[in-house]
Formats: C-alpha cells, structure tokens, sequence
C-alpha cells in the first residue's frame, strides 16, 4: 500500500509515506510553521521515493483531538490532496497515534494518552496493544479536568503525552501503583499513524474527502472559533 499521512494537532508537524511496509518520515517542532513546513514535507517524501501524487492509494491524516489551527490544516491539505487526485482519506485519531508511538518507543501495551487541551483539561483515552501491535481504544476519547479522570481498574498503564507534563503529578496520584511509568514529551508522529491507518483502511474506515472532518471533543470551542470565522489565536484548544 501507498499511503501518506499528514499530523500537526499539536506543536508537532510531521508527515510519513508508507510504501510497501517501508515508512519515511519528517518531523519538526515548529508550533507556528505547520503552514509553511507540511506541503514542502509530503513534497519531499514523494521525491524520496520516486512517486508523484498520482502513485497514492489514500491520505491519511491525525484527525484530532488538538490545536484546533492545527486540526484544521490537517484536514485541510488532507482534503486538498484527496480532491487533486480523487483519492480516500483515512482520518485516525491523534490520542491514537500518540499511544502508537508510545507502544514502538518504550515496549508498552497499555497506555494513557493525554494531550493538554488548555483551560487546565487533558484530552485523554486508554488504548491497549492488539495481536497486531495496534493501539485499540478502551472506551472513548473525552476532555476532562485532571481531578476528574476515572482510573482504570485493572493493570499497569504507561502514561504519555503534554498532559501528563502540564498535570503529571495530579494524573499519577489518580492511578497509584497502576502507574508503570510516563513520558510527559511524548509527542504525535506520523510515522505511527501509517500502521494505524493501514489497518483502518483495510477494515473500510476510508472516508471521501469532504467528511474528513477534524475531531474537537470540546465542541464549544470549535463552535466559536468556526463563527468568528477561524480567527483567533493558533495555540488555542
């Protein structure tokens, strides 16, 4: 499969090009260039491979939850590209890819992913390692404040992601001893939603370019910013 994947929810933009089970990939912290810097990365990838826009079988991209600026570029180069050549989107989630990454990097099978979301809340979910080596969701995504996160009743989780560097020691005393460890600089990359999206597409979680669509969780936000016409500034969430 053919596959490129674009992720910039967070302070993070990075894109990979999945080409018969080999991955390449571009990564940068650039929290105000994701503009600038994701076309010029899907660019490059393709020429690194030898394949123009045409040689793709999907785009997949991070659909959220994340900086809503973010979210909306995303989905947006993810829509621009599909149209150019009629191709499916696969959107996949960002708590999703965060876990992924987490599972490759520190040999883990549960964990806790948690994006900061601003307004002292967390996006937060619970995935666990399949026979596939994919991150499977536990129940749903949600944003919630800290003090309110239900812990798991069973196992030991590895925590990643923003949320547990803005509110690590609040998350860590709800989980106790379940807790096996954390990395609080855990960001989403794209190189871990190629699998995911692999997976997503065989299973028929392909979409046409106008529905895909960004995931906000916090739905107030997304509806104020999309009736001042996505003004506003971009390290809101």
């Amino acid at each position: 499969m053919r596959l490129l994947a674009i992720e910039t929810a967070t302070e993070a933009c990075s894109a990979a090009l999945g080409v018969g089970g080999e991955i390449l990939s571009r990564f940068e912290l650039a929290s105000r260039r994701h503009t600038e810097l994701i076309l010029p990365m899907c660019e490059g990838l393709l020429g690194q491979a030898g394949m123009a826009l045409a040689d793709l079988d999907a785009v997949a991209f991070g659909c959220g939850p994340g900086s809503f600026t973010g979210l909306r570029i995303a989905a947006g180069v993810a829509q621009g590209i599909a149209f150019a050549r009629d191709l499916p989107v696969v959107p996949v989630s960002t708590l999703a890819v965060l876990a992924q990454g987490a599972m490759a990097r520190h040999d883990v099978t549960h964990v806790l992913a948690a994006i900061d979301a601003r307004m002292e809340e967390v996006y937060w979910a619970q995935y666990v390692r399949d026979r596939q080596g994919l991150a499977r969701l536990q129940g749903a995504a949600q944003v919630l404040r800290p003090g309110s996160m239900t812990p798991p009743a069973h196992g030991q989780w590895y925590g990643a992601g923003s949320g547990w560097q803005a509110y690590g020691g609040g998350l860590a005393a709800r989980l106790g001893s379940r807790l096996r460890g954390r990395d609080p600089t855990a960001l989403p990359d794209a190189r871990d939603l190629i699998p995911l999206a692999e997976q997503r597409y065989r299973c028929g979680g392909a979409v046409a370019a106008d529905a895909a669509l960004p995931v906000y969780l916090r739905d107030s936000v997304a509806r104020k910013r999309q009736d001042q016409g996505g003004q506003g500034r971009p390290t809101s969430r």
